[in-house]
């Protein structure tokens, strides 16, 4: 896991410019967008293993504001649901692919995003994008437009030190223009807990995993 933290998270963080992010994925189960996502290809969708709620998941690409049913939207039935082989629950290799049943028609509303070469060390104080339609507020519900935030890599003690909150589950951590983590925890009611710090999936260590199964 890739610690992360921020002074204020998505409270302090901004609604993005609409379509500014077109990588982004939001996923839909009976009316209701549990979690975040990112396309790497046309057909495959990154998220968290525990964003599965059930088999008949939408996804939708083009978003900015999810309540919408904006023309650019694309809306793709999961075809397929790869959790990683050792996630069990809880957040030890909360990662998932989700093939789509269709490919998604790349614009300048949808796009895929480049992952990391190769896995690697992550420096401390590394400023990074975190973006979602997660909650601004530990009281309130998730936000209906696309929000974004700025936070920065810290050793796990300093990380302690900071109040973060929790973009929702399955959206990306994005340095440099490409995706080095997938938001894991803590979880919703912790997000204004200064004693939790704000954690990512590190995608560089799952890339075999990622290319071996994104390839079927």
């Amino acid at each position: 896991t890739l610690p992360v933290c921020s002074v204020s998270g998505i409270v302090g963080g901004r609604v993005a410019m609409p379509h500014s992010r077109p990588y982004m994925a939001s996923l839909h189960y009976q009316g209701q967008h549990p979690c975040g996502g990112i396309l790497i290809r046309k057909d495959f969708v990154l998220t968290a293993a525990h964003c599965k709620y059930q088999d008949n998941m939408v996804v939708v690409l083009g978003a900015h504001n999810i309540s919408d049913k904006e023309k650019m939207q694309q809306r793709i039935e999961v075809a397929k649901y790869y959790k990683y082989p050792d996630y069990t629950g809880g957040f030890d290799y909360d990662i998932m692919l989700l093939k789509l049943k269709t490919k998604a028609t790349l614009n300048k509303y949808v796009k895929t995003i480049d992952l990391p070469k190769k896995d690697r060390s992550f420096p401390a104080n590394v400023k990074c994008a975190v973006a979602g339609w997660g909650k601004t507020g530990s009281t309130v519900t998730n936000s209906k437009v696309l929000r974004e935030t700025t936070e920065k890599t810290q050793s796990s003690p300093e990380c302690k030190k900071l109040q973060t909150n929790l973009p929702i589950a399955g959206g990306p951590l994005i340095c440099n223009s490409k995706v080095e983590g997938i938001t894991d925890f803590p979880a919703e009611d912790e997000c204004d807990n200064p004693d939790y710090p704000h954690g990512f999936v590190k995608v560089g260590f799952y890339l075999p995993w990622i290319k071996t199964t994104s390839e079927k």
